[in-house]
């Protein structure tokens, strides 16, 4: 077997990248201004098959800008899904708003749509004036399902409910940049979405986010919030609060190359998923990732989950021996609504997040692996559980 080390998920620079860098550097624009930027939003939004795109300098920052442009204000709620990283919820924080976590569906593991409604019907007084949390009295503004891992939220669902309940409908996308869901690109459903382009996504501009929606007067207000809230730039005059989060050029430029490669990108992570689906289907001690109805997923991050009985303690022993035998590999998120920041925030009917998580296994998923990358991957998961059994 090889000796090789498998990382868990790194970038594949093998286009233009260094080639549009160059040219980048030789314009002497490499900051927040330039072509690249340029064509890396208009590039972007032309993929999916989306009107407006915003190039930030990462997801938060997107998820960030989007809530402010949706309208979200102190004092009010918006609901968020529980199992996550944590990004989302700080951003709705930074907007000095309260998060109420939902719960994440079992059979998708994406936000349970069933306690979304439930939460909204039982939970909730629908005004004039919008929807208000019967137990804390306050506005709910929005709501923000997260695309976990390659796939896709019930958007059909959320939608209709947040249509229904008055709530603007804030998508992260951080990891769907390719997943569609009923034929639409992930990100395309609700007011306003936002996308992450960090070194371990299915593409990289190195560090760096976009805001992306229908609406004109939306991206408009996004791209004066992430330049500073300029309102003359010669004289430097600002009327509103912004943020210095606009993508610089020369980042803009390896965004541009990575979407030239992008279709083959996740043509690679769906090869390794079904790599991985058929060589662990005879695995009694593993369940598979789930493939949620109508969703055509990406698999970001291809994850397991280890069943039977003390499948956490087990869990946390594979991972330690795929670490030890040059294979990395690690859990999903902590559960935001146990975590010491967030215990304070209301949390709906919590059940299946932390066995998600106590479970769960995220296997190597990068754009480049081989196959005998993928086949090491699974000897040495078998030879784990083979170990941890004795």
């Amino acid at each position: 077997m090889s000796e090789k080390f498998i990382p868990l998920s790194e970038p594949q620079i093998s286009g233009n990248e260094w080639k549009y860098v160059k040219e980048c550097l030789d314009t002497g624009w490499v900051s927040s201004a330039g072509v690249f930027v340029d064509r890396f939003e208009k590039t972007a939004a032309s993929y999916l098959e989306a009107k407006y795109a915003v190039a930030v300098v990462n997801g938060t920052a997107a998820l960030h800008t989007a809530l402010l442009v949706a309208g979200v204000k102190p004092e009010e709620e918006v609901l968020v899904s529980n199992l996550t990283f944590v990004a989302p919820v700080n951003a709705i924080l930074y907007c000095r708003a309260y998060p109420v976590l939902m719960d994440a569906d079992p059979k998708t593991w994406q936000m349970d749509t069933t306690k979304v409604e439930q939460f909204l019907e039982e939970e909730c007084e629908l005004r004039e004036d919008g929807c208000f949390n019967k137990k804390t009295g306050r506005r709910i503004s929005a709501i923000v399902p997260v695309h976990i891992l390659g796939l896709g939220c019930a958007m059909d669902k959320i939608v209709a409910l947040a249509r229904r309940f008055l709530l603007k409908v804030v998508e992260d996308a951080a990891e769907g940049m390719g997943v569609r869901y009923q034929g639409r690109h992930v990100g395309t459903f609700g007011d306003i979405a936002a996308f992450s382009f960090n070194g371990n996504k299915v593409m990289t501009t190195g560090g760096g986010g976009m805001v992306v929606t229908a609406n004109k007067q939306y991206a408009d207000h996004a791209r004066y919030l992430t330049t500073q809230a300029k309102d003359d730039p010669s004289e430097y005059i600002h009327n509103a609060i912004g943020y210095n989060y606009r993508l610089p050029n020369v980042l803009a430029a390896i965004g541009l190359a990575q979407l030239e490669k992008l279709e083959s990108f996740l043509m690679k992570k769906r090869e390794s998923a079904k790599f991985y689906q058929e060589a662990l289907q005879d695995e009694q001690e593993i369940t598979p990732m789930p493939m949620p109805k109508d969703c055509e997923p990406t698999f970001w991050l291809y994850t397991i989950l280890v069943t039977g009985k003390d499948s956490g303690k087990r869990r946390k022993a594979i991972i330690q021996y795929l670490h030890k035998n040059g294979v990395e590999a690690r859990s999903l998120w902590h559960p935001i609504h146990n975590m010491p920041p967030y215990v304070r925030f209301q949390a709906y009917q919590i059940e299946h997040s932390m066995p998600l998580y106590e479970n769960a296994i995220c296997l190597p998923s990068s754009v480049g692996l081989t196959t005998e990358d993928l086949q090491k991957v699974v000897a040495v998961l078998r030879q784990g559980l083979k170990s941890i059994r004795a």
